[in-house]
């Protein structure tokens, strides 16, 4: 890969790391499956990268890749995947009037995300990063109408996960 090349790639992934470091919270449980896991997709990254068009925004391509990444290291280990504790990485304010409500649904939101499949998760994911149907359709490699069909149906799981 030649020089210009390399310093695109190195860009980029600065300016979009958050979006690894996103979907390693979402499949990862510690610390240190976090950083593995982040280095593997950096590497993926890294080798697709030469492949990489410019058809569609790096951030949807490196969305794409970092699902498929984490969705295929986790599927391999054969091992149910644990996400992190919603309550490890939120960062609390305890005050008389604190009002922790919000934070209480969100929790219960979350647990409700952590008991569906990978692929409905990522879809939640991705719904959740204010992304358009087209988009998400385009990162996950399905159309956009099973994007939205697929929304609805995982919708209706939630629902009836939360409201058994």
């Amino acid at each position: 890969m030649n020089k210009e090349l390399e310093h695109r790639f190195v860009t980029e992934l600065e300016d979009n790391q958050n979006i690894v470091h996103k979907v390693c919270s979402l499949y990862t449980n510690d610390k240190d499956s976090h950083q593995d896991l982040f280095q593997e997709i950096t590497i993926q990254l890294w080798k697709a990268y030469p492949k990489f068009r410019g058809d569609a925004k790096f951030s949807t391509w490196m969305y794409r890749v970092a699902l498929n990444t984490a969705i295929t290291l986790y599927r391999k280990s054969k091992k149910r995947v644990r996400t992190q504790d919603f309550d490890s990485v939120l960062y609390k304010i305890k005050a008389k009037e604190y009002d922790d409500t919000e934070e209480r649904q969100l929790k219960i939101m979350y647990d409700a995300i952590k008991q569906l499949g990978d692929i409905d998760k990522a879809l939640v994911f991705l719904y959740l990063e204010d992304k358009d149907y087209s988009e998400i359709a385009e990162t996950l490699g399905i159309t956009e109408v099973n994007a939205r069909v697929k929304m609805s149906r995982v919708k209706t799981k939630l629902k009836t996960i939360l409201n058994p």
